[in-house]
């Protein structure tokens, strides 16, 4: 199997964008303001826009649709006919590890990200007292998620590489194999043809 320029401009491309939502859930994160409550003396939060819940969904989609692109094409590494031997098939091997470790962490840190922004509580406590807070996000969980998303995207594009050299180096090895054996020459036998003569 070659390497296709549409399977990589696709890969690159989802991850890219996934990239950018995730770099906007980190900034549009909600954020809080605590009011006092006009019929009693409690008081209760104000929460700014659920943008990066969206931003952050969409992000999780993203990169889970280019890397099911990526292990259909390369068959999962499992599935596939077989890789050569060699610095190629350990290097996809390593690759394909390393891809799925950083797409598993970018997706928990995205989906944690959206689910911890969308939460939000109502009421703090009462009028001066510090007995609840408000409930948001901790900076630097979509950012994680971003730079784990840039990983994801740098390990696919190894794997896939790897996978399509290897996989193409075992087509080309039977191939040169098959057309050796039957181009074979026997010298002995036009020998005796030309005894018989």
């Amino acid at each position: 199997m070659a390497v296709s320029a549409t399977i990589l401009v696709l890969i690159i491309a989802l991850h890219l964008i996934a990239f950018v939502f995730a770099v906007g859930a980190e900034r549009r994160r909600s954020q809080a303001q605590v009011f006092p409550d006009e019929y009693d003396d409690r008081t209760f939060c104000v929460y700014t826009t659920d943008a990066s819940t969206i931003y952050g969904l969409a992000a999780v989609a993203l990169l889970l649709l280019s890397h099911c692109v990526l292990n259909a094409v390369t068959r999962c590494l499992c599935c596939g006919k077989g890789l050569v031997s060699g610095c190629s098939a350990t290097f996809a091997v390593v690759s394909f590890i390393l891809s799925w470790i950083s797409f598993l962490g970018a997706e928990a840190c995205l989906l944690a990200g959206s689910a911890r922004n969308a939460y939000h509580t109502r009421y703090r406590g009462y009028f001066g007292g510090n007995h609840l807070s408000c409930a948001t996000l901790r900076k630097g969980v979509f950012a994680a998620g971003a730079a784990l998303t840039l990983f994801s995207m740098l390990a696919s594009i190894l794997y896939y590489w790897a996978h399509s050299k290897a996989d193409t180096g075992f087509w080309e090895k039977h191939r040169n194999e098959g057309l050796g054996l039957t181009t074979q020459h026997h010298p002995h036998q036009g020998s005796d043809f030309d005894n018989k003569a």
